[in-house]
């Protein structure tokens, strides 16, 4: 049972505990299953600070070396979030990552933030993993106002667009919501006004909120970005925002020291360390816990001529493999890739061909490959520029990050981008 012990080691519930208390962010859930007209999730920007920006993504075994890091760093640290860079519930991961870090720090609080789709289908199993805090993303009560704030929802393999997706996930929204609720989870709700769209609706939004049981209302500002439809859509002023705020209170408590935090945020509220750490991130999401390094000398490299590596995982025939002798690295053979086709068994073909390699350096790849690979202990890297270049990161003497791929699909032939993976 949550206690007011729990809510007050809670930075973002907790206003009073921002000083004194710190999260850290996980980014293990790439994957989403909205589509929102304000998102563009853009990896590997460390100068730039808002949801759903992260420098890497983590395995959950990742996950836990990389909180044991940070914990040495800051050891003020009493929450463990999960924030993306996609919504958790879309991704298997995220239980999996809870279930692990709650065995080994139990003295730890527990939270995720989510769009709410997928909730009714996991809130009771999160509550019983022991998470504590649930944030659930509720931008309008109204489905013709919801449909302008998102493109589409997809339901398992059926894809919704409109009033359609917008009444869905408003239903799951309210459901997942009061199952938490009935499991004593505490729940914060975010809403993000968008001027001309729901920032006349924001208060219809507080009071069904308020009827759900909802234990705290983030009323926040659009960020407008670059590359959605609402890129032009004008920032709020502070004055709506405080006049909204104002209003909402009388309805359901409100928070109003949010930092709008990455998804691999760590750190206090007012001392986020996130581009101190985004190094040691970076190691760990290199890192194969638990896989013998011995047992796999080798690399393998997609490559159009040889010399670079320009070929998306998903086109690749054939796969080059490299050794390390010394300073020096060796071509060992090619290896002609699975068959096109087959879904996951040709991923599944694929880890099996590369069973001694600890890597694959890929232009660019979905997740479902990604993930099938790293479980088996192959772990993919998304870079561009000379193979030996790439190579002497992999081995530890280089800098993948000034090799990072500009390459993010392949437009309908493969990844659209539209949060799916291939």
């Amino acid at each position: 049972m949550t206690t007011e012990k729990d809510l007050s080691k809670h930075p973002c519930f907790n206003r009073e505990s921002a000083g004194t208390c710190g999260r850290v962010h996980l980014p293990i859930a790439p994957k989403c299953n909205i589509m929102c007209n304000f998102c563009n999730r853009k990896y590997d920007c460390v100068s730039e600070s808002r949801p759903g920006v992260t420098s890497a993504v983590l395995s959950p075994a990742q996950a836990l070396l990389y909180m044991d890091k940070v914990l040495e760093k800051e050891p003020r640290i009493t929450v463990v979030g999960i924030a993306g860079p996609g919504d958790p519930l879309a991704n298997p991961e995220t239980i999996e990552t809870i279930a692990l870090l709650k065995d080994k720090y139990p003295h730890l609080l527990f939270c995720l933030s989510t769009n709410g789709l997928a909730l009714p289908a996991h809130a009771k199993t999160l509550a019983e993993l022991g998470v504590t805090h649930v944030t659930v993303t509720v931008n309008a009560v109204d489905p013709k106002i919801g449909a302008k704030v998102y493109s589409w929802a997809r339901d398992g393999k059926v894809i919704l667009r409109g009033e359609a997706a917008a009444a869905l996930l408003l239903s799951r929204q309210l459901e997942g919501i009061k199952i938490l609720k009935e499991h004593d989870v505490i729940v914060k709700s975010n809403t993000i006004v968008i001027p001309g769209v729901n920032d006349h609706h924001v208060l219809e939004v507080s009071k069904t909120l308020s009827e759900l049981g909802v234990d705290i209302q983030n009323i926040m500002p659009i960020f407008p970005v670059a590359d959605t439809p609402f890129a032009d859509v004008p920032a709020p002023t502070h004055e709506l925002i405080h006049n909204l705020r104002e209003k909402a209170k009388d309805v359901v408590p409100q928070m109003t020291h949010c930092k709008r935090c990455r998804a691999d945020a760590v750190g206090l509220l007012g001392k986020d360390l996130s581009g101190e750490m985004a190094g040691i991130l970076g190691d760990c999401a290199k890192a194969l816990p638990g896989v013998d390094l011995a047992k796999r000398p080798y690399v393998a490299v997609a490559s159009r001529e040889g010399l670079l590596v320009n070929m998306h995982l998903g086109e690749a025939h054939k796969f080059q493999i490299w050794k390390q002798d010394g300073d020096n690295f060796v071509f060992v053979e090619d290896r002609y890739a699975p068959e096109p086709g087959g879904g996951t068994k040709r991923w599944i073909d694929m880890a099996k061909l590369l069973l001694d390699c600890r890597a694959v350096l890929i232009a660019a790849c979905g997740e479902t490959p990604r993930k099938v690979l790293a479980d088996s202990g192959v772990l993919p890297y998304e870079c561009s520029g000379l193979v030996e270049s790439a190579l002497a990161e992999v081995y530890g003497a280089g800098d993948l990050s000034k090799l990072k791929s500009r390459r993010k699909g392949l437009g309908k032939a493969c990844c659209g981008g539209g949060g799916e993976g291939c």
